[in-house]
């Protein structure tokens, strides 16, 4: 799908959905896409999320991650995939050796409320 295609609202809703992310999980791309009602359209939570101004501190962009549970690096991002890889463990977000994060422990679930 063409960016220019896109209504005017869906960066909003995914921003409003990354802003519900806590301190300390993450969601992927998908996830994201698809509480927006962008199924399969996960690239778009990517496109959306590329544009957020830095620093924007209202949407915690670092929160969103690949279906690996990785940080995407791309030459594009101009560091901030290592900076978001430090915001994350300033969260308290642990990456194992190989580079990725356990989904199941960190996996933000909105369907789920505290106790």
């Amino acid at each position: 799908m063409a960016q220019s295609k896109l209504p005017s609202n869906t960066y909003s809703k995914i921003y409003d959905i990354v802003r519900q992310i806590p301190p300390g999980k993450v969601a992927t791309y998908g996830q994201v896409a698809e509480l927006a009602g962008l199924f399969g359209k996960p690239r778009v939570v990517g496109y959306a999320l590329f544009r957020v101004a830095e620093p924007d501190d209202s949407i915690p962009w670092q929160r969103v991650v690949n279906s690996k549970g990785e940080v995407s690096y791309s030459q594009v991002r101009n560091g901030s995939d290592y900076l978001q890889r430090h915001l994350l463990e300033e969260e308290g977000i642990e990456f194992k050796a190989n580079g990725k994060i356990d989904l199941s422990t960190y996996r933000w679930n909105p369907g789920i409320m505290p106790a």
